[in-house]
């Protein structure tokens, strides 16, 4: 199973940025995942993903959300964020992916 991990922000560039980051540490890792960045505008175009990361600045936005997708919405730390912790960020996901049972069927195998 690949991950798919998409992270948005107010203009999706500064997310950008942290996938480049979030992609090294999981390239580091072996670990098979789809990491993009769009808008926030643009979410509503995408499905079939695992969950979804916001960046600080559009963080207001969670609630909303949650009544329009049935997968996890994180907001990314601030500091996080701020520093392009990717392998910070990709942790943290993977952790509430694995919490939520989602790649399961691969570790199975």
């Amino acid at each position: 199973m690949t991950y798919k991990i998409m992270l948005a922000c107010a203009g999706g560039f500064s997310t950008s940025m942290l996938v480049t980051q979030m992609k090294k540490a999981a390239k580091k890792r072996g670990i098979d995942i789809t990491i993009d960045a769009v808008a926030e505008s643009s979410l509503n175009n995408y499905n079939d993903l695992d969950i979804i990361l916001l960046g600080p600045q559009v963080g207001h936005i969670k609630p909303e959300l949650e009544k329009e997708f049935s997968i996890p919405i994180r907001v990314i730390n601030q500091l996080d964020y701020g520093m392009m912790n990717g392998e910070k960020v990709l942790n943290e996901a993977l952790d509430v992916l694995e919490k939520q049972g989602v790649g399961d069927d691969e570790k199975n195998k």
